[in-house]
């Protein structure tokens, strides 16, 4: 286990009186900004530190879009699929992007820069589409921009 990963987690743990359930999503967040991605070994990391077992840190995480329990690439596209959304064109906005990257929703490019995913809601109902790229928020995409998007990760 890490050492600065147990102890700043044993920092958050301190925060919460109610003891590890309310610290289990920020130490879960703390542990994917180490690893890029929550493998088991994280996940035990997470458990060892909270003591409790990687399946209770596996649910929560499993829960949670923004949770990832499979490697990511460098950088996250996520298109809000919500309806709202959809009324703006997020499917084209989807199918757009899955041209451009050579990979469907859910997969990395093959040159492992970019994951692809959709996501349910990214709070932005009013100025769909919204595609979040790496927890930015870009609003009013359109299938058109999703070329100029995708060069500037590379």
């Amino acid at each position: 286990m890490g050492v600065a990963l147990f102890e700043k987690i044993q920092e958050i743990r301190a925060i919460y009186p109610e003891g590890t359930q309310s610290a289990l999503l920020p130490a879960l967040r703390l542990a994917q900004e180490e690893y890029g991605w929550l493998s088991p070994d994280a996940l035990r990391e997470v458990a060892d530190a909270l003591d409790v077992t990687p399946a209770v840190c596996k649910s929560v995480a499993s829960f949670y879009d923004q949770f990832h329990l499979e490697p990511v690439g460098e950088h996250l596209v996520e298109v809000c699929t919500n309806v709202s959304c959809a009324l703006y064109g997020a499917q084209q906005v989807l199918e757009a992007f899955q041209d451009e990257l050579g990979c469907r929703a859910g997969e990395t490019s093959d040159d492992g820069k970019v994951t692809l995913s959709t996501i349910e809601c990214l709070g932005g109902c009013g100025w769909g589409t919204i595609v979040a790229v790496d927890h930015h928020y870009r609003t009013g995409v359109k299938p058109e921009d999703a070329a100029a998007i995708v060069k500037e990760l590379s």
